[in-house]
């Protein structure tokens, strides 16, 4: 096979007295054979290099890595390469704590140092401000503020999502879904989740392997145990184990016992939970019943079969400027299907940077769109006269309801709905006016309605909470353009070891 050499077969990538021809005469095909200096890190974690002009994104590459990658897929402007061989490593190259993570995909930039993953990842949120919003570099150099990182980048999530399936032997296997791909890689030690994931994981499958309860197979929908769910509270300590099972079942009414290994679980179950029981913070153990021939992890039905229905955590504000906690923090009840931040420490800091970028008085009245359970909400409550929040997930808002007749705080009201129809009635119908709007919304970002709204609302302040820094460039624009200014950006490391980022905005009206 042939080893084109930066486009020219034969020549060393840095010979230069090798003068190329660039643009429409350079040809790539599938199984070329190329090296490529690696300059840039592409939205999925993909190494990018040049060829003669032509872009190349080389997965597991890494900034500043000198590759040779094979040709998987050519298009006229660029191709995607498979990583061969690594000829000389990248300075922030490091060793990854996790030896599955090219196979599983999920931490693509575990092998960079953290340093340089926070690099990249304020780079990113910038180049997208200037690419797809529009502004100007130095008025970004002026409110760009740096990158809040972690103290320690690993085994940081509080909830976790195995599916389980069996191995080409037959055996019983939980891990995750290999990148693009529901192909299982067996891994029970995840780097990024809590310690005890190993020892749950290790638990129910060596319980299944006993009384021979089958995993549950995509292809035939057949077998009872889907995925296992695992949420820790980092400051209770308490334990939640949730089995997404393949269960025929209607509120009420049980069936198919007997069926896909029903009998089975329902026999041993009372073991399993005694085993379950024993690790230390257990707190909680429920099935969810989910039937349907579908990619969607959770169903609606959920069971607890041991424990309390809810596990607690404690969200605490931070001062902004050294991020020490402030307070005895807000205590937040959370069910298997809550939506709550996965990363509690930095969302403590996150939450922090948004109620000082709200500069609430406590005469304030707050919207808080896309609320989830009222983490937000909540935090903003204390500082403020109101705060209303507005989540589309009818349990979400039950949840907030009641987290925040938990925390004693009876200034916090919500309502469900989508954002984009909730907003403009509650202005448009019922004058209910807004000081402060807080937006954090999925990652395709902000409804064009809802933006209108806000704007028509005109607060003196919006506060941004993005977890994607290019739709939130793309809606930037709307409000800029709508009659605010940017006053302060922040990205905060959510994600360590992954692409991801979140970032927040303060902006203000412009006539203030």
């Amino acid at each position: 096979m042939e080893d084109r050499l930066n486009g020219v077969p034969g020549r060393d990538y840095d010979d230069k007295s090798v003068v190329f021809d660039r643009g429409d005469n350079f040809h790539c095909e599938k199984n070329d054979v190329f090296t490529v200096k690696i300059e840039d890190i592409g939205n999925d974690g993909e190494g990018i290099g040049k060829v003669n002009g032509y872009t190349l994104f080389v997965k597991d590459a890494v900034i500043g890595d000198r590759v040779r990658c094979k040709i998987m897929k050519a298009k006229e402007h660029y191709a995607y390469g498979k990583l061969e061989e690594i000829l000389v490593p990248s300075p922030v190259r490091v060793e990854p704590l996790c030896k599955y993570h090219r196979q599983c995909g999920g931490c693509q930039i575990q092998a960079m140092d953290y340093q340089a993953q926070l690099d990249f990842k304020q780079r990113k949120v910038k180049n997208n401000l200037l690419r797809i919003g529009g502004f100007d570099e130095e008025l970004l150099e002026q409110v760009m503020e740096p990158i809040v990182g972690m103290e320690n980048p690993y085994h940081y999530r509080n909830k976790a999502q195995f599916p389980v399936g069996t191995d080409r032997e037959g055996k019983l296997i939980a891990g995750f879904y290999a990148g693009r791909t529901h192909d299982i890689i067996p891994n029970t030690d995840c780097a990024l989740g809590v310690e005890e994931n190993k020892e749950i994981l290790e638990c129910i499958l060596a319980h299944m392997e006993k009384y021979h309860i089958p995993a549950y197979d995509e292809k035939t929908g057949t077998g009872l145990v889907r995925h296992i769910l695992i949420r820790k509270g980092f400051a209770s300590g308490e334990i939640m184990v949730c089995l997404v099972i393949n269960y025929g079942s209607k509120k009420g009414h049980k069936t198919g016992i007997g069926k896909g290994g029903n009998r089975e679980f329902l026999a041993s179950q009372k073991e399993l939970l005694k085993t379950l029981g024993k690790i230390h913070g257990m707190t909680s153990v429920s099935v969810c019943i989910n039937t349907e021939r579908t990619n969607v992890i959770m169903g609606d039905e959920v069971h607890t079969i041991w424990g309390k229905e809810k596990i607690c955590d404690t969200i605490h504000r931070r001062d902004v400027e050294d991020f020490s906690l402030m307070d005895e923090g807000i205590v937040f009840h959370i069910s298997p299907l809550s939506f709550y931040q996965v990363n509690p420490v930095q969302t403590e800091k996150l939450y922090s940077l948004a109620l000082e970028y709200a500069g609430l008085s406590g005469k304030e009245t707050v919207w808080d769109l896309y609320c989830g359970i009222g983490t937000i909400s909540l935090f903003l409550a204390g500082k403020a006269e109101h705060v209303y929040g507005v989540e589309i997930i009818p349990q979400a808002v039950q949840d907030a309801r009641e987290n925040a007749a938990w925390n004693g705080i009876d200034n916090a009201e919500f309502f469900v709905g989508k954002a984009e129809e909730v907003l403009p009635e509650k202005y448009e119908k019922e004058g209910k006016r807004a000081d402060v709007i807080v937006v954090d919304p999925p990652r395709k970002g902000c409804d064009r309605e809802c933006l209108e709204t806000m704007l028509k609302m005109r607060p003196e302040r919006i506060v941004y909470v993005s977890c994607d820094s290019a739709t939130l460039a793309r809606d930037l624009r709307m409000l800029c353009d709508g009659g605010y200014e940017l006053k302060r950006i922040r990205a905060v490391d959510q994600f360590g070891g992954t692409v991801h980022v979140e970032t927040i905005v303060g902006l203000q009206r412009r006539d203030m």
